[in-house]
């Protein structure tokens, strides 16, 4: 009987045991249930009548909440022993790399339970309910982020951070105190090229011919305060009024143009030079040579002579031999007072660099006609006259600033100058270097003074040209003009439809030629300012 009541007794204790346990562990699971979402109502009542009655919307959630709750019980339990077991196995903590505790081995976790996947819902309401539950899920630490390259255009460097990465580590200063001219140097040049321009300006001035009106006008990099090296280069126009004219733009070409006479009375004096009513600029120029040439007879006391003619320039060119040699380029231009040709309209950008009164204050100036001929083929149509704005381009170059005071004496100084100067010095030494080679024949200055103004017109702030960001400003410059020649594409500053790198005038070969040097160059620090 007693052995009946113990068994009975022991049977009981382990019974309430049982119970007691299960109790425990239902109230820990209870604890790490979720709340149930109140997304998950509003969504099946949403979809009422496209998915079905609102008694099978609320069953398909009430079994997909429970589904969900079972899925995270499991996970939490799984969890839970697989922490204790690591712990009981002495595995570092998620603090500490797994490298510092290679050392420590840790027994294989006993795999959770797969999940089950809840039943299918309507989009709407599935994505509700999802929502809700990922909100409830137990947070697990972020993974660490992997560097990616930056797809974005990176904003512009510093100054000082450029000039630490440039290859080779020039000096631009030293090179341009290289190229500046000297005092002593410019005023015997100066005098001797005034002596020569002068007496030939007076010549045809007294001299009863059809250049009788023609008056001086000073331009190109010397008058423009951007000549390099030596004062041995000069070049000025012999400009005469040809009032009432009317142009006739050559096939399209935006700055070519035939000169017509609106009246031609039979006292003009050009009337010898007018073919079919159009002024040849093949005929007027040649005579002009012609008077120059024995003029420079007369000279005393200084030996010039006259270069033979360069096929398609409108110079005339003067060599001065003593005391130093001096090369005199003399152009002759007609001056036109009337409206700028419409193919400019759209040129002269300077509105945000130098401002819309002073373009509409340039474009007021007269323009020139320049007797450069147009191609034609392999050849000239030597009728035609070209467009020439040196004039206005000195202006721009003498008053650069978007600041009035920019570079005056009390003014703040800029670099936009010395831009310009290491831009020519640059070709000027390529050429040099490459003299027996025919793929730089073509370039010449006027091509990097073009891009250099667009430049110019995309950096208008002085505070973008500071002289101590020389080196930032002059990678600049090289950099559009290298753009320019890989997409064989420099629009004329002031006749945007001409190109100046199409292929009618400069070959690909000659671009891909002067790309390659540039680039070689600029990655290399510029090894040719040291050359020659």
């Amino acid at each position: 009987m007693e052995s009946q009541r113990g068994k009975a007794t022991r049977t009981a204790s382990k019974a309430g045991a049982a119970t007691r346990k299960v109790s425990e562990r239902s109230t820990r699971v209870a604890v790490t249930e979720p709340r149930e979402s109140p997304a998950a109502p509003r969504a099946a009542q949403l979809n009422v009548g496209k998915c079905g009655s609102v008694r099978e919307s609320r069953s398909l959630q009430t079994q997909s909440a429970r589904d969900s709750q079972e899925e995270l019980q499991e996970r939490a339990l799984g969890a839970r022993s697989k922490k204790a077991s690591l712990r009981a196995q002495g595995a570092p903590p998620s603090g500490v790399s797994s490298t510092d505790g290679a050392e420590a081995k840790s027994a294989p976790a006993e795999a959770p339970k797969p999940p089950v996947a809840p039943r299918p819902l309507p989009t709407r309401a599935r994505s509700r309910r999802e929502g809700g539950a990922r909100s409830a899920r137990e947070q697990r630490p972020a993974p660490e982020l992997a560097e990616v390259p930056c797809s974005v255009t990176p904003a512009r460097v510093p100054s000082l951070g450029v000039r630490e990465r440039v290859p080779g580590g020039w000096k631009p200063r030293a090179v341009l105190d290289k190229l500046r001219l000297r005092r002593q140097e410019i005023s015997a040049a100066a005098e001797v090229v005034n002596r020569v321009v002068d007496h030939l300006l007076r010549r045809l001035q007294d001299f009863d011919s059809e250049f009788k009106g023609v008056q001086l006008l000073r331009t190109g990099s010397y008058y423009e305060r951007v000549k390099i090296s030596a004062p041995n280069e000069f070049d000025v126009m012999f400009k005469l009024e040809v009032p009432r004219i009317q142009l006739e733009e050559y096939c399209s070409s935006g700055a070519h143009y035939f000169v017509k006479f609106k009246r031609n009375p039979k006292g003009n004096p050009l009337k010898q030079f007018v073919e079919e009513e159009i002024l040849s600029a093949s005929k007027m120029l040649s005579k002009f040579r012609k008077l120059i040439k024995e003029d420079i007879k007369n000279i005393e006391g200084i030996d010039v002579v006259m270069e033979k003619k360069k096929r398609g320039s409108p110079a005339v060119t003067l060599c001065i031999r003593k005391p130093e040699e001096i090369s005199v380029d003399i152009i002759l231009a007609l001056e036109s007072k009337s409206s700028w040709p419409a193919s400019t309209q759209e040129g002269l950008p300077i509105d945000n660099w130098l401002g819309a009164k002073v373009r509409k204050k340039l474009r007021q100036q007269p323009f020139y006609l320049v007797p450069k001929h147009a191609k034609n083929g392999s050849g000239f149509q030597e009728q035609t006259w070209r467009l020439s704005f040196s004039h206005i381009e000195k202006d721009i170059l003498n008053n650069h600033g978007h600041s009035k005071t920019c570079c005056e004496n009390d003014g703040v100084k800029c670099c936009r100058k010395d831009c310009l100067k290491l831009m020519k010095y640059l070709l000027e030494q390529l050429k040099k270097k490459f003299d027996n080679r025919k793929e730089l024949d073509k370039f010449c200055s006027y091509h990097l003074k073009t891009a250099f103004l667009h430049v110019c017109t995309q950096d208008p702030l002085d505070s973008q040209w500071h002289p101590k960001d020389l080196v930032f400003c002059f990678d600049n410059c090289v950099a559009f003009f290298l753009k320019c020649l890989r997409k064989e594409q420099l629009e004329h500053y002031f006749v945007p439809i001409v190109n100046l790198f199409s292929r009618k005038y400069i070959d690909k070969i000659s671009k891909e030629f002067l790309s390659e040097q540039i680039e070689y160059e600029r990655n290399n620090g510029f090894p040719i300012f040291n050359e020659f």
